[in-house]
């Protein structure tokens, strides 16, 4: 789908770049105070967080905890963990939002539609602990070929893996997934993406989201270095194929 604008304002904006069963991917700018949500928790799906630019501050758990993470932070909120948050930097900060499974998010967005969200109750919500918070450079590194990888997140609901790309890399042959959604944001440089014998050149911003059933791949063939952030929703074991793949 093309990027569809949400909300534009100088407070904030907000661009839906994904809209599937399986996976809602948002990108969002909020200025410094600019807060979202009261705390609140969703029942049937994981809210999960990749930072871009800025800080974010972070209330999670019962007590609303504080926590403030920047650029490379990958967050993730299981159901039942009370969660809320406020740009905290100086500049704006801007994130990739991750709603798997969908659950009514991007209807939402577009028309206020009660979804999967809800006050926190009083009993029966999980703490602070049980969200994942992975900083910046962290994650379980992996390597095959040219192509570093970091597994920032393996959840039931998604698998969140940062690339780096030190050169030509050539991706598998075409092939598709059942259930799975398989995007690809870049983060830096570019991707070329091939959906059903239609190629993409997917530049630094952009987001390619590849549906169920849909054949596909990808290569990196410039000698420039790429980074790029893959998402797969569900994760159905996605992490434990990358580790077989290692080198």
């Amino acid at each position: 789908m093309n990027p569809e604008t949400i909300s534009d304002s100088k407070q904030r904006n907000v661009v839906l770049l994904a809209d599937h069963e399986q996976v809602t991917i948002t990108w969002t700018r909020y200025v410094q105070g600019e807060r979202g949500p009261d705390l609140h928790v969703h029942h049937e799906h994981t809210d999960a967080f990749y930072i871009l630019e800025g800080e974010l501050l972070f209330e999670l758990g019962p007590d609303a905890e504080q926590t403030t993470v920047g650029p490379g932070t990958f967050v993730a909120v299981p159901p039942f963990v009370p969660h809320s948050f406020t740009a905290a930097s100086d500049e704006d900060a801007r994130w990739l939002n991750f709603h798997a499974p969908d659950r009514g998010f991007a209807q939402f967005l577009r028309t206020g539609a009660r979804w999967d969200s809800f006050v926190v109750p009083d009993d029966g919500v999980r703490p602070a602990s049980d969200a994942i918070i992975v900083g910046p450079g962290i994650g379980e590194r992996l390597r095959t070929g040219r192509r570093e990888l970091l597994i920032k997140g393996d959840l039931d609901d998604l698998c969140v893996v940062e690339w780096e790309l030190d050169g030509p890399f050539t991706g598998p042959p075409l092939h598709h997934h059942a259930l799975n959604v398989d995007a690809f944001y870049v983060l830096e440089g570019e991707l070329e993406v091939t959906i059903g014998g239609e190629e993409h050149t997917a530049e630094e911003g952009a987001l390619v989201a590849v549906p169920p059933g849909a054949d596909h791949t990808f290569n990196h063939r410039r000698d420039d270095p790429a980074r790029v952030l893959n998402v797969h929703a569900p994760g159905r074991g996605f992490a434990d194929t990358l580790r077989q793949m290692a080198d």
